[in-house]
């Protein structure tokens, strides 16, 4: 079986183009050297499993014979161990995407994700694990994932988790240094031997492209910074974030913002995240045009949407650059007590943008989405997050995956929404249970508009998950969808024209 899973995970990187014919002998050496083996038989079948359900066989055996440990964190790292046997150097996949890409960025965008999935960079077989599906609403079809790609980690008292434990363990200084190309990887940090990055430059400076190892919709990638410097909106971000669609016109590019609460999870180290998903948010229209003073060409308006959006395009990016990095500017200082904007509290900053980039045609167009992170007593967590009647299905921050309309929620909720399921449909108590006690008074309302059945229960209980998370994000905008919100919005835009 051994020699069977080596031959086949062999063929395998062959038929992907990982390795070539003539490299197939140097390629079983080297996965026996991994395995402590020093013998090998070609067999005369090879297994018909997905690359997965070969390297398990193989960390099986590892395990079973005291090369790893029975931990999935510690099988994940010997298991990249295995597959970076068979990943191309940095210099072959540069030189290969450049090649590509000379005769279309979509070819070479194509090919780096074909070979990022490939190598189990992106674990694919966890990621379809992953609950998915749509949620119409007023402001379109919302995507929602319950996140289950992620695995969780277990216990262990063995060497490599002590080992990681030691002070100075801190190389990389972070998940998205360059220094993670090839790493090895330790309990506290993953492997990166798989893991390749393609240089580029953004506003005369060195930046990287990657993909994200579990990504959460199509051609999930990153960019970032070949500096380990921190986060930070401003009209050089929103200069790079331009260039990047100048680069890859076929991808979007946006970025968390740089303050806690409506910032990412991320802020020590420059990035942005992009890729080939069109959002709801890229679909939704202009529904109030706006003209900005001295940025007559650019059109403008406030989309239609839960969150708070100024949407600029035109064909000079340079124009757009110049127009976004006022609009920001003036965002950062700007208050309004009546509609409880604060720039600052005891000199504590709380506004800033979240900004993504596309092309529309030869057009740029950027949304703005302004944002302002100020907590109260009664909300601490944010006045503009999701409030605590939402915390059932939504707690956590929200960030640039989830101001586009893409929900990621936490894995709790597959039990958890299948019991509420059967408890609407058998007439059990929902208070009593603890998975469903946080759900009860959302689920009890349900059951005041809808008769459930078991052919439409999980249909309906996935539409209203999909109107919470609209709401949720009315939440996080700054600017309610009502007349004040409207009036309070429109003094905003007056207060950039004036300044």
């Amino acid at each position: 079986m051994i020699n069977q899973a080596i031959a086949s995970l062999v063929q395998y990187a062959v038929n992907k183009g990982l390795i070539a014919e003539e490299d197939r002998a140097y390629s079983v050496n080297a996965l026996l050297e991994r395995l402590h083996l020093d013998s090998f038989e070609q067999p005369e079948t090879l297994l018909d499993k997905p690359v997965n359900e070969l390297l398990d066989i193989l960390t099986d055996y590892a395990c079973a014979n005291g090369l790893c440990e029975d931990d999935i964190t510690l099988r994940d790292i010997f298991d990249t161990g295995l597959m970076s046997c068979l990943t191309p150097r940095p210099s072959e996949v540069r030189r290969s995407f450049r090649e590509k890409y000379a005769r279309s960025p979509k070819e070479a965008t194509d090919w780096y994700y074909a070979m990022s999935k490939a190598t189990n960079y992106i674990r694919w077989d966890r990621i379809e694990k992953n609950m998915v599906w749509k949620a119409p609403t007023e402001y379109g079809d919302l995507d929602i994932t319950v996140n289950l790609s992620k695995p969780e980690k277990a216990t262990t008292t063995g060497a490599a988790f002590k080992a990681a434990k030691q002070a100075g363990a801190t190389y990389p200084k972070c998940l998205l240094c360059v220094e993670n190309e090839g790493y090895a990887g330790r309990y506290n940090h993953p492997a990166r031997q798989n893991h390749r990055i393609i240089p580029m430059e953004l506003d005369g400076e060195q930046w990287y492209l990657q993909y994200s190892p579990y990504v959460y919709y199509n051609e999930h990638c990153i960019a970032f910074s070949g500096e380990h410097s921190p986060m930070k909106i401003d009209e050089h971000a929103i200069r790079q974030l331009l260039d990047f669609v100048t680069v890859f016109p076929h991808y979007f590019m946006g970025s968390n913002a740089d303050l806690p609460i409506v910032g990412g999870s991320i802020f020590t180290h420059a990035h942005f995240q992009g890729g080939g998903y069109t959002f709801a948010m890229a679909k939704a229209p202009v529904e109030t045009p706006l003209t900005f003073k001295g940025f007559e060409n650019v059109e403008a308006g406030i989309v239609k949407w839960p969150m708070s959006v100024i949407r600029i395009k035109g064909s000079d990016k340079n124009e757009l650059a110049l127009l976004a990095a006022k609009i920001l500017r003036l965002w950062r200082g700007y208050t309004d007590e009546s509609a409880y904007i604060f720039a600052e509290t005891e000199g504590t900053p709380h506004s800033t943008i979240t900004p993504i980039a596309r092309r529309r045609g030869e057009d740029y167009e950027l949304d703005l989405v302004l944002r302002n992170n100020i907590t109260t007593e009664e909300l601490p967590l944010g006045v503009y997050h999701p409030h605590p009647e939402l915390h059932h299905i939504k707690k956590e921050n929200i960030g640039l995956i989830e101001v586009m309309g893409l929900a990621v929620l936490p894995p709790r909720l597959k039990p958890e929404l299948a019991r509420v399921r059967e408890l609407i449909l058998s007439g059990g108590d929902l208070r009593a249970d603890p998975l469903t006690e946080k759900h009860a008074d959302w689920a009890e309302e349900l059951k005041t508009r809808y008769t459930f059945t078991p052919e439409n229960a999980e249909e309906i209980i996935r539409t209203e998950v999909g109107l919470v998370f609209a709401k949720v994000l009315e939440h996080a905008g700054v600017y309610k969808r009502s007349a004040e919100g409207k009036a309070a919005f429109l003094r905003y835009v007056d207060y950039v024209n004036n300044h």
